[in-house]
């Protein structure tokens, strides 16, 4: 396991750059409609977190790309809403995705400026909602002053698991003493774990999200 990881560590230590390029991409297209329904963005966050511990990436710019990503994600899916209006809605690709266009104009409607906040949190509608929330008219000043703060605490929310569970694991195996392998072990653990959740999220999607998405009748 340590000889297919060792690559991957030395390549991200020499490339940090591509992996915070990586992390803001998959920020940014988790929040586009449709695209965001399907990209594991939360899974890739989390699996590069898990190298944050051993000092291959920074906590700091790991949160600073994941915020950045999401915010021209939710803001640029917000404009296109913003100026196409309620048109944009019943246009392709969204005619696709009748039934979450119709839950994320719902979950708008019930929480009024709020969806934008809990909608950060809760797929596959946060692909959604940031372009109802501008069909449907909301100012931007309203927009931003939700969206932002949900941002900042949904970062850190998606960052951080990675980072404790594999600076736990090292505390907890007293790999501060073993060294090299064992920490290398342990991140690949945390990251399998991460990519195998996004491959089963993937799957399940596939069998049972896209017939509802589509606005087909579940089994």
């Amino acid at each position: 396991m340590t000889s297919f990881l060792d690559p991957l560590i030395s390549f991200v230590s020499a490339h940090a750059w591509l992996a915070y390029l990586t992390l803001f991409l998959a920020a940014l297209l988790e929040a586009v409609p449709v695209v965001g329904s399907v990209i594991p963005g939360s899974t890739i966050i989390l699996a590069l977190s898990a190298l944050v511990p051993g000092g291959e990436l920074q906590l700091q710019w790991v949160l600073l790309a994941a915020a950045l990503g999401a915010v021209l994600g939710d803001g640029s899916a917000y404009w296109i809403g913003h100026r196409r209006q309620r048109e944009i809605l019943t246009a392709w690709p969204l005619t696709n995705y009748p039934r979450v266009v119709a839950e994320s104009e719902s979950f708008f409607h019930r929480f009024g400026t709020w969806a934008v906040f809990f909608a950060r949190f809760v797929p596959p509608i946060r692909a959604f909602v940031p372009v109802t929330a501008g069909a449907l008219g909301m100012a931007p000043a309203r927009f931003y002053a939700v969206n932002i703060p949900a941002i900042l605490l949904w970062a850190p929310a998606h960052v951080l698991p990675g980072v404790l569970a594999v600076s736990a694991l090292h505390e907890y195996a007293g790999l501060h003493h073993h060294g090299h392998v064992g920490k290398h072990i342990w991140i690949l653990t945390v990251v399998g774990a991460a990519l195998g959740l996004g491959v089963a999220m993937w799957i399940y999607r596939r069998r049972n999200g896209d017939g509802f998405a589509k606005g087909k009748p579940r089994a």
